[in-house]
């Protein structure tokens, strides 16, 4: 499998809870690039966030994943701008520690 297109596409965006949510997993037969991720507070208050990048599908917990937390400051935006692949089924999750912050994700599939 090769990236053929690696111009960002959106891979997935939400609202994130104070419980983990599965935002993108990646399709069968099939490889992700993460390239971008980027969490908005609108709050007037900071807010703790956490982002896991699983890796693989059938790790346990989050052991083989990379795993983001730190507190996001009133009225912020916090921008990732790396590069990680996830192998078929592998998935990113979010959650924060009140609501009030948004997730986009955004890579490129390999068929």
């Amino acid at each position: 499998m090769a990236f053929y297109d690696i111009t960002p596409v959106k891979l997935g965006q939400a609202a994130m809870t104070t419980s983990y949510v599965t935002i993108y997993t990646t399709p069968a037969n099939t490889r992700t690039f993460v390239k971008d991720i980027d969490i908005v507070n609108t709050t007037g208050s900071a807010i703790s966030i956490y982002v896991s990048l699983v890796p693989l599908a059938g790790t346990a917990g989050t052991g083989n994943a990379l795993f983001y937390a730190n507190s996001l400051p009133a009225y912020t935006t916090m921008q990732w701008a790396g590069s990680q692949i996830l192998e078929a089924g592998g998935f990113i999750s979010v959650k924060a520690s009140a609501s009030g912050c948004t997730i986009t994700v955004s890579g490129a599939e390999a068929i």
